[in-house]
C-alpha cells in the first residue's frame, strides 16, 4: 500500500462524487427447529444481476455513492417459515468502485477500510422476523476492519420467477444505517461554515437476484 498523509485524503479536495458499499447474502443451511429442513431452499447470490452500495452525506450538503464489484453467497429460505431464514455474506472490500481512483485509494488505506489487513466484510445472520407479506427484518453481525457490530437488515419485496433458462430465481432488496465510526472510521476534518467532509451515517442499499440451487 502507498504511503499516504493521514491529515487529508485528495479526493475530498476535488468536487463532491460517489462513495459506496454495502453487504448481503451468503448463507447458513441451519433452520430452526420448527421448520422441516426438506422445506428450506438454498438459493446462490448471482453478482451479474445484484448490487452492493452504500451512500454518505459530503461536505453536509449532498450524498456521494458507490458499490463493491466482488461479493458473493447463499441464502437459504422458506416461505412458509420465514423466521428460519439464514443469511451469510462476504464482500471483497478491494473491488470498491467509487468512479474516482484517488478517493477509491484512501478508502482502501489505513483512513477507512485498510483493505491490507482487513480484505473482506462479511454479515452472519443471527434472527429473522417475519414482518409482513414479503417483508422480513433480519438481524445480525457485520463485520468490517474486523471490528463486528450488529445491525437489522430492512428486508423488502421477496419475490419469486423463473428466467429464460428455467431457473428458479429469489429477489429482494434490504437497508440499513449503521455509524462509520462503529467500525474504526473516524477520519474526519471540520468545516469552517460547521459540521464537517463526511458524515457518520452511512446508508447501506441491497439489490439482490438468487438461483436457486441444484
Amino acid at each position: 500500500m502507498r504511503s499516504r498523509n493521514a491529515e487529508f485524503p485528495r479526493w475530498l479536495e476535488t468536487e463532491p462524487t460517489n462513495l459506496g458499499i454495502v453487504s448481503f447474502m451468503n448463507a447458513s443451511t441451519t433452520s430452526s427447529t420448527s421448520t422441516n429442513p426438506t422445506t428450506a431452499t438454498r438459493w446462490t447470490l448471482d453478482p451479474g444481476h445484484s448490487a452492493v452500495g452504500f451512500s454518505v452525506r459530503h461536505l453536509m450538503i449532498t450524498n456521494v455513492r458507490g458499490e463493491f464489484e466482488k461479493f458473493g453467497g447463499e441464502v437459504t429460505y422458506d416461505a412458509g417459515h420465514p423466521e428460519a431464514t439464514r443469511i451469510e455474506t462476504t464482500i471483497d472490500v478491494a473491488s470498491l468502485n467509487t468512479r474516482e481512483a484517488k478517493r477509491d485509494s484512501d478508502l482502501r488505506s489505513a483512513l477507512f477500510f485498510d483493505v491490507e489487513n482487513h480484505p473482506t466484510m462479511t454479515f452472519v445472520s443471527k434472527s429473522t422476523r417475519a414482518a409482513g407479506d414479503g417483508h422480513l427484518e433480519v438481524t445480525g453481525d457485520l463485520t468490517i476492519r474486523g471490528i463486528t457490530r450488529e445491525v437489522t437488515l430492512s428486508v423488502r419485496d421477496v419475490s419469486s420467477a423463473q428466467d429464460m433458462r428455467g431457473n428458479s430465481r429469489l429477489g429482494a432488496t434490504a437497508s440499513t444505517k449503521i455509524k462509520r465510526s462503529d467500525f474504526g472510521m473516524t477520519w474526519n476534518k471540520a468545516l469552517e461554515t460547521g459540521g464537517v467532509v463526511v458524515g457518520d451515517v452511512v446508508t447501506i442499499a441491497l439489490d439482490v437476484s438468487l438461483v436457486k440451487a441444484s
